[in-house]
């Protein structure tokens, strides 16, 4: 059963992510996305795409209630594939834009950090990364990118608080580049998408190189120890309470 419907109109795609009502994140939806991004790169008759879930979450985050009770090595095989799928839609040659109508929180709101571009709607719809509240720090791109993003000073605050944070905050800080009356966030999105698309995208890729190849780098070469301390955090006493009481919310 697919959990993205992929659309094509006038050259731009459209990723909508219907995975229950949360969008929460497993590695059957991961590895769908990775095949999306693909066909997205690979099809010269795509020229953007834009990202989008639904109006309660573009996505809550990792399916904690799922993965709580998986082996270090079954998890691990998820946030490798997750951060790998992430990695490739922060540099993805084509624009992307987010289209979020719904809370964009942890692994959610890093994806939406992935994209070019991102459109919220200006109802009462939050973002942030709340990892330290689980235990957990913030990956290592996405804590590369937000810096990148809203500066360090700002980045600091976001992800040492772990605070949510509304639209008009958002576009205050720089995470979101337009807060859009809720019917209009899909075709806001999907318009910017296609006027940066109609300039040549060998350019628009070169363009894309150069702002995201010096955090790819740093990355990429610093992944294995990365993924590691997140993991280790992960499965610290500390975490494991913090991460059975937010099961107990959601």
């Amino acid at each position: 059963m697919n959990m993205i419907s992929l659309s094509c109109h006038e050259g731009i795609a459209v990723a909508n992510m219907s995975r229950g009502l949360t969008n929460a994140l497993n590695l059957d939806l991961v590895r769908e996305l990775d095949g999306i991004l693909a066909k997205v790169s690979e099809d010269s008759g795509i020229r953007g795409l834009v990202m989008s879930g639904n109006d309660k979450f573009f996505s809550i985050g990792f399916d904690i209630q799922q993965m709580f009770d998986f082996s270090r090595e079954d998890f691990g095989a998820f946030f490798s594939a997750f951060n790998d799928v992430c990695l490739r839609l922060y540099t993805l040659p084509k624009p992307i834009a987010a289209s979020i109508t719904g809370h964009a929180v942890a692994g959610g709101c890093i994806m939406a950090l992935c994209c070019d571009y991102r459109f919220i709607t200006d109802q009462k719809k939050y973002m942030g990364l709340n990892e330290i509240r689980l235990g957990v720090p913030v990956p290592y791109l996405a804590d590369c990118i937000l810096k990148d993003v809203a500066g360090s000073h700002a980045a600091g605050e976001i992800m040492e608080t772990g605070k949510f944070y509304e639209p008009m905050d958002l576009l205050r800080m720089g995470l979101v580049d337009e807060v859009t009356p809720s019917g209009e966030v899909l075709g806001r999105s999907f318009e910017k998408v296609k006027s940066v698309s109609v300039w040549p995208l060998k350019a628009f890729a070169a363009i894309k190189r150069n702002r995201t190849e010096e955090i790819a780098e740093r990355v990429r070469n610093l992944q294995e120890a990365k993924h590691r301390e997140f993991i280790d955090c992960w499965y610290s006493s500390e975490a494991r309470t913090l991460i059975r009481e937010a099961m107990k919310r959601f």
